[in-house]
């Protein structure tokens, strides 16, 4: 069973930074594609960060220069360096991999990152 449990979301004031992390259980990281999404109130669900099995990284227009996305092949730990951060970036922060032959989505249940103005 595949289990991804994210934390490290909070409160930060703009111009702060955040790492949230993803602990994986039933899914390898290092041999799966895996992302960061996020979800605004009121907006969709929209992709931050991802990096696929094979270590090619790929971010948000909006989050270039100030998010990284990294992942610990020896801890199956994916996370999420946020720095600089704007109000903008206030939303439900998801991790996210994909697995299988069916290439099936799994989530975590997610963690709320606030940043105030």
């Amino acid at each position: 069973q595949v289990r991804l449990v994210e934390s490290g979301g909070g409160l930060v004031q703009a111009g702060g930074s955040l790492r949230l992390s993803c602990a994986a259980s039933g899914i390898i990281f290092s041999i799966n594609d895996a992302g960061w999404y996020r979800q605004a109130p009121g907006k969709q669900r929209e992709l931050v960060a991802a990096v696929t099995s094979g270590g090619i990284t790929n971010y948000a227009d909006s989050v270039k220069g100030r998010f990284t996305i990294v992942r610990d092949n020896a801890e199956n730990t994916l996370y999420l360096q946020m720095n600089s951060l704007k109000p903008e970036d206030t939303a439900v922060y998801y991790c996210n991999a994909i697995a299988g032959l069916l290439r099936r989505y799994y989530w975590g249940q997610g963690t709320q990152v606030t940043v105030s103005s």
